[in-house]
């Protein structure tokens, strides 16, 4: 095992994710963008790189952060509401030009469902992206930069909503009012989930997919979050049931069916 793994983006999926790496004996190189957390990093025996990405230029060492990295996980999500918003797919670009300056021949691209866009009914890895909303729209053309390149081994993973340690969309939908789509599927993802997909497109040599990573039961949004806030003794949030809208449910077709992976955390 003389893989060497960088993580791009220590964040809250990043960084315990790079730690359960580092537990496997990979070795890994692993990105913030903040000097306080370059010690919390190295403690976990990651070797830590302050790299920022800009539109226009990528600030730090990044020729480093990259050396002899067989396998790069690019965990940056597009920075698009409020007064700094960015070009996500020119960043993109500049770190797929150090990429090909490196040793690097392994992308996993961490992306998400919204690249499905507001479609009704069922979707799989099958479905035409048709995202709707911007962020939606610069991850897929941030997708196709690293899937386009044939000299790249490029997996996509699109996570669905992220839920664990110290997040839960109930926390910011309690005590709402006049919500839409009550009767739409949630897709949700746990965490540790998220982790076990990405150790396992490494461990198991899934290379250029496109993966959804939904956990595979899909209550309504109304039924599910009315019941997680109880839970939480929080106030429930208020849907208005749209009949005339079923919303997406996201099927984790290739995981499930072709991988056999099994999702071990429930929601």
């Amino acid at each position: 095992m003389n893989k060497r793994i960088g993580v791009l983006g220590c964040g809250w999926l990043g960084f315990p994710l790079a730690i359960s790496l580092v537990q496997d004996e990979y070795k890994v190189q692993g990105s913030t963008t903040s000097e306080e957390k370059l010690a919390q990093l190295k403690k976990e025996g990651i070797s830590p790189f302050i790299i920022s990405l800009g539109q226009d230029k990528i600030d730090g060492d990044v020729s480093g952060f990259l050396r002899d990295v067989n396998v790069l996980i690019v965990n940056v999500p597009p920075k698009l509401r409020g007064q700094n918003k960015e070009n996500y797919v020119q960043k993109m670009h500049l770190l797929h030009g150090e990429i090909k300056k490196s040793s690097v021949q392994k992308v996993i691209f961490v992306s998400s469902t919204s690249v499905y866009g507001d479609v009704d009914g069922d979707v799989t890895e099958e479905t035409i992206p048709q995202p709707s909303k911007a962020s939606g729209k610069q991850l897929l053309a941030a997708e196709n930069i690293f899937r386009n390149d044939k000299d790249l081994d490029t997996t996509i993973v699109r996570f669905g909503g992220l839920i664990g340690p110290n997040r839960h969309p109930v926390t910011m939908l309690s005590g709402r009012q006049n919500l839409s789509n009550g009767n739409a599927p949630i897709n949700l993802i746990h965490l540790n989930d998220c982790i076990r997909i990405i150790k396992s497109v490494i461990a198991d040599s899934w290379w250029n997919e496109v993966l959804n990573g939904v956990y595979p039961e899909h209550p309504s949004k109304q039924k599910y979050y009315s019941s997680e806030a109880k839970k939480r003794g929080l106030q429930a949030p208020d849907y208005y049931v749209n009949n005339s809208r079923k919303g997406k449910k996201v099927h984790s077709g290739v995981l499930i069916n072709v991988k056999k992976f099994e999702f071990t955390t429930t929601l």
